[in-house]
């Protein structure tokens, strides 16, 4: 007889969900931003931006997979998370240095889930490793 799997803790339920988001969104948007480049610019500047995408496409596949392998996974929840945090603060960054483009609510769209984002993952994550001891 086959036995039956042990469902997800709420916590691992919480961190596998944020990691299939953040999945989603670097898939389509590494995808879309290689398809689109950066053509109001530079060729250097279409170069580094495609680079980018294909970085941006290859997390959401790392995202992925940790998102389905989410039981084994500890410290890489925790690099995902970071990295989501430091895209968000870049994003900060931009903002502070050339300004909100538009339409701003759009682009603040964007921000506030790429700084809450991670904080949920971190805490979820903790909670896991806490819930096995």
């Amino acid at each position: 007889m086959k036995s039956m799997p042990v469902p997800l803790r709420p916590s691992q339920r919480v961190v596998q969900v944020g990691l299939f988001l953040v999945a989603a969104i670097a898939l389509v948007g590494g995808a879309l931003q290689m398809f689109l480049g950066q053509p109001d610019t530079t060729p250097r500047l279409d170069n580094v931006h495609r680079f980018m995408a294909g970085v941006y496409f290859g997390a959401g596949l790392i995202a992925g997979w940790a998102a389905t392998t989410v039981r084994q996974q500890g410290t890489l929840v925790y690099l995902i998370a970071f990295t989501v945090l430091c895209a968000g603060l870049g994003r900060l960054v931009s903002i502070s240095q050339v300004g909100l483009p538009q339409p701003a609510s759009v682009w603040l769209g964007y921000l506030v889930p790429e700084l809450l984002l991670p904080c949920v993952l971190f805490l979820a994550q903790r909670a896991v490793g806490k819930g096995a001891r």
